[in-house]
């Protein structure tokens, strides 16, 4: 197979796969890391003998993205900066090639940050592995040079050492002299967006790494943080574009009789219960049935699921529901909001509507199942004087302030924050049931939409149980929400 054949081979080619190069050279690729349908394909592979990382571009951009790819590596090179070594490129009809020095058992920082724990927690080990992530970046900075795409899955460890990858979203200002202040903040910006937010001490703390491997500039902080919010909204407002389209994190087929987006890394898995949810539901057990929503925890090879179908009651119900987005689309999208903002909720698998000439009917939400416990059942024990109980441990306590302050930070209500809609999971509180939450765009309109959900939220308790006194006196407040303590 040549260039040109690997453009039209779709997302999943067969493996292993024989590529012809210019001048009788081969190319045998063994697995794909990544893929672009019709623009790019990387993976393990094997040439002259020797295990090699290739970059297969195709397609009609794969001359520009060509070069991009090849000056970005020069430079790295060139500045003397840990990278893989580019061991062959070309071009020819259909596309191009570039061949780097296979790193066997390297790990990117985002797996090893994934390893040390669930949640944002910046605990010993992630300031570890950030503050070997800024020196490095400190040292590209200071060689003149930036990482257009800056994240941990950009930076790869092996054997103590480092190594800068992505050659094409690496650029120079003035390669050998030090980044200006303003694209170091930009940079900066864009790495940290992608990260837990920190407070400013943890911030400043962390900077101490960057600014020992450059410190050409100062980095005020909060020049820094505005260019972090920024680049955090921009990501966000991406992400959900994505969630409704066919890309290579989701599987989606929207047309005049139905809706189906799946994430992409669970498909196959699923394809069972999405042949049949309906038998899938009958089978399983239900925990709400009929009405508005049916719920069951459905078991697929072996995994426990959880679907809900949100019904049509009646002809009224459906003319009030056909031409706005579904309850389903709307948690999936809120879900997914969730999930890229670092605040727990089940993750959110596929979603189904069934449709005729684009009326919307009912429609399948299907999410990760938690086992775990709902704030209600967990904090009951501490309402019983006789159990001599004081209160929560504190860990849960702390997370629970932790889930209300990113609330508060990212002006998101629940709209149904009562404690069944609240579990235990992982050391974190989990949000479900999104149907009515969302985003505020306005202070005004998130402080009275908060005002409801802790007013909700404690209501789950006896007003005169030492529980409801805690948990009042702890949960944050929105100015003019709530009655001033005397």
């Amino acid at each position: 197979m040549n260039l040109a054949e690997l453009a039209r081979a779709g997302r999943t080619p067969t493996l292993p796969l024989l590529i012809e190069l210019a001048d009788g050279e081969r190319l045998e690729l063994h697995s794909l890391l990544r893929v672009l349908p019709g623009q790019r394909y990387v993976g393990r592979a094997t040439w002259r003998g020797r295990a090699v990382l290739a970059k297969l571009l195709v397609g009609s951009k794969a001359a520009r993205h060509f070069q991009r790819e090849v000056q970005g590596a020069r430079l790295l090179a060139d500045q003397g900066l840990n990278s893989p070594q580019l061991l062959a490129d070309g071009q020819q009809d259909g596309g191009g090639w570039l061949l780097f020095d296979y790193l066997d058992g390297a790990q990117s920082l985002a797996a090893a940050w994934a390893e040390q724990g669930v949640g944002d927690e910046l605990n010993a080990p992630r300031q570890a592995l950030l503050a070997s992530a800024l020196g490095v970046i400190g040292q590209l900075h200071g060689r003149g040079l930036w990482q257009a795409d800056l994240h941990l899955d950009n930076l790869l460890q092996r054997d103590g050492q480092l190594f800068l990858i992505d050659g094409g979203g690496v650029h120079g200002q003035v390669p050998g002299q030090p980044l200006s202040q303003d694209k170091v903040l930009e940079n900066l910006g864009v790495l940290f967006a992608q990260l837990p937010p920190m407070a400013e001490e943890q911030l400043e703390e962390v900077l101490i790494h960057y600014l020992l491997a450059n410190s050409a500039h100062g980095l005020p902080l909060e020049a820094l943080l505005k260019e972090v919010a920024k680049v955090r909204r921009w990501r966000l407002r991406d992400y959900l574009k994505k969630i409704g389209r066919d890309c290579s994190l989701f599987s989606a087929k929207i047309g005049a009789f139905g809706l189906r987006v799946v994430r992409r890394d669970r498909e196959a898995e699923l394809q069972p219960l999405l042949a049949a949810p309906e038998a899938f539901i009958a089978s399983g057990h239900r925990f709400k049935g009929g009405g508005a929503a049916t719920v069951a925890r459905v078991e697929l090879n072996g995994q426990p699921l959880l679907v809900k179908r949100y019904n049509i009651k009646n002809l009224a119900h459906w003319c009030k529901r056909f031409w706005r987005p579904s309850r389903a689309w709307h948690s999936w999208r809120e879900g997914q909001r969730l999930s890229l903002l670092g605040i727990a909720t089940p993750q959110p698998l596929a979603v189904l509507e069934r449709r005729w000439c684009w009326l919307r009917g009912p429609a399948l939400l299907i999410t990760e199942y938690l086992p775990g416990h709902d704030i209600i059942a967990r904090f009951q024990p501490y309402l019983d004087l006789s159990s001599g109980l004081e209160g929560p441990p504190e860990a849960e306590l702390q997370a629970l302030d932790g889930l209300f302050a990113a609330l508060l930070r990212e002006r998101i209500s629940h709209g149904d924050l009562k404690g069944y809609n609240v579990f235990w999971d992982n050391g974190r509180w989990s949000l479900i049931d999104l149907d009515a939450m969302r985003q505020h765009h306005s202070d005004r309109s998130f402080a009275r939409a908060y005002e409801r959900d802790r007013a909700r939220f404690l209501r789950n308790w006896p007003a005169d149980s030492r529980l409801f006194k805690l948990l009042d006196q702890r949960l944050p407040q929105v100015p003019g929400t709530c009655p001033e303590r005397g």
